[in-house]
């Protein structure tokens, strides 16, 4: 189940966001070793002060298993403030109709592989149909998101391929790093849905109403 959390309905499910910033830690500090912001157990940037929205899928216990989230490009951004050398010397993208999709991750050690509902797979769909639902649903027709070529492949075949990329790749640490384009459709989505299998209502209702 996908909770869609902002400035809104954020004293809502303020645990729900604590279980999220504590999987980023797992997955961005410990397993991948990136230098990034810890603090009791969680992981936090200065982005996460700009009301971003935040995409996460809570399993039927109850646990976050995966999340993503969504930053206007109008303001501060990671592509514009951080990873500004892959557009090598371009303005970065600055509209209202395009979001910033970073944070992405899932959590490798409760799920499974398999295309099962607690698998690797499953959430990683679930979370994109969620996203681009929600981008469209607030009149968003574009994302941009910062991924290394994995993630690119990952991306590639669950029929979520990007339409296009930014600048060049540039190397990131022990990885190399893409800004990928994609563009926010019902199409999209559909071909998510197909390949995971996913074709009911994937969002929690109530964060939907807030």
């Amino acid at each position: 189940m996908i909770f869609i959390i902002d400035s809104l309905n954020l004293h809502e499910h303020s645990d729900i966001v604590k279980d999220m910033f504590r999987l980023r830690k797992r997955v961005f500090a410990d397993r991948l070793g990136w230098d990034v912001q810890v603090s009791q157990g969680m992981e936090r940037d200065r982005f996460d002060e700009l009301d971003p929205a935040h995409v996460i899928s809570v399993d039927d216990e109850g646990r976050v298993v995966g999340c993503m989230r969504l930053l206007q490009t109008t303001g501060p951004h990671m592509l514009s403030d951080v990873f500004s050398s892959i557009l090598d010397g371009e303005p970065p993208l600055r509209s209202a109709t395009c979001w910033e999709a970073t944070r992405f991750c899932v959590d490798t050690e409760r799920l499974v592989s398999g295309r099962a509902r607690n698998s690797i797979s499953y959430v990683t769909s679930e979370v994109m149909i969620g996203a681009f639902e929600f981008a469209m649903a607030s009149g968003v027709s574009d994302a941009v998101a910062v991924i290394d070529p994995v993630m690119d492949r990952v991306l590639k075949r669950s029929g979520n391929a990007p339409h296009g990329y930014l600048g060049t790749p540039k190397p990131m640490g022990k990885v190399t790093a893409l800004a990928a384009l994609m563009d926010c459709s019902e199409d999209r989505v559909n071909r998510i849905r197909d390949f995971a299998g996913i074709y009911h209502d994937v969002t929690q209702p109530q964060t939907v109403m807030a």
